[in-house]
């Protein structure tokens, strides 16, 4: 089993490049960054980890994309992910251009995590009133989307929340990339995972044993082989990787404080001495 880590990027926490040279370096797997594309001051939309207040690192979240290409610079090896990308309010060919030359710049070593978002006023701020309900709807066109401008030398799209005309657009990814689908537990989203998805990243991993055979079933309706799971997010002990490990997880991402690089690597190296547990041996 592979161990990656996750962290709000922002202006005031560890800079990104010294953060997957460290990830790296340790003998971690990946490195994930998150997505706010801002956050509204009403914020009629509570918190959706239940906190009193939302923490300062969601006001200055860095553009994931971006910041990723500063991680692919100075790396070689690490798989470079987004947790999670808010598809719906990405505008698709834009989006779909700037994943595949990050993909081709860095040697394929994209992953794709795609959420639907929790904050009603930011979603509504990209996608209109009635936006939040249609959220799923539209983050599932735009990946779809983006998937035919990544797979195919032309490229239309007819649906109802985004078309465009028979096109070129260069480079392709290298890798696909793989596409996860973050969310709680239940049929629509696993319908959705079995249709355009390679996978399913539970925030946390609560729940994963329980939701297995589910999950197994919507792909199994679908013609397809069985999706890959990732939890992401989680706080590790050994106990619990082991769980995952023998579910058959091949992939558990390890959250980092948003914070300075002292305390980020504080905590990078108490995880990295969960890493000879799962070496091949």
């Amino acid at each position: 089993m592979r161990l990656g880590v996750t962290m709000f990027a922002t202006d005031l926490s560890m800079p990104v490049t010294e953060l997957a040279r460290a990830v790296e370096e340790r003998g971690f797997a990946s490195l994930y960054l998150p997505e706010h594309t801002h956050i509204p001051v009403s914020r009629r939309t509570p918190p959706a980890a239940g906190q009193d207040v939302l923490p300062e690192e969601y006001r200055r979240t860095l553009d994931p994309l971006v910041a990723l290409s500063h991680a692919a610079a100075v790396t070689g090896r690490i798989s470079l992910g987004t947790g999670i990308l808010l598809a719906a309010q990405r505008e698709p060919i834009v989006t779909a251009k700037a994943v595949a030359t990050l993909d081709h710049l860095s040697g394929g070593r994209v992953v794709l995590g795609v959420g639907f978002g929790w904050n009603v006023e930011e979603v509504e701020d990209h996608c209109g009133p009635g936006g939040f309900r249609s959220r799923r709807d539209i983050a599932r066109e735009h990946v779809l989307a983006m998937k035919a401008l990544w797979s195919r030398d032309v490229a239309g799209f007819d649906g109802r929340h985004v078309a465009f005309e028979p096109s070129w657009s260069w480079p392709k990814p290298v890798s696909g990339p793989p596409v996860y689908l973050g969310g709680a537990a239940g049929p629509k989203l696993f319908a959705h995972i079995a249709e355009y998805a390679d996978g399913w990243m539970p925030i946390g991993g609560r729940g994963v044993r329980a939701a297995l055979p589910a999950l197994r079933e919507a792909c199994e309706k679908a013609g397809r082989e069985p999706a890959r799971v990732i939890p992401f997010g989680t706080r590790p002990g050994a106990e619990k990787l082991d769980y995952y490990a023998g579910l058959g997880i091949e992939e558990v991402v390890l959250d980092l404080p948003s914070a300075p690089a002292d305390r980020v690597l504080r905590v990078l190296d108490e995880y990295a001495a969960f890493l000879p547990r799962f070496l091949p041996r």
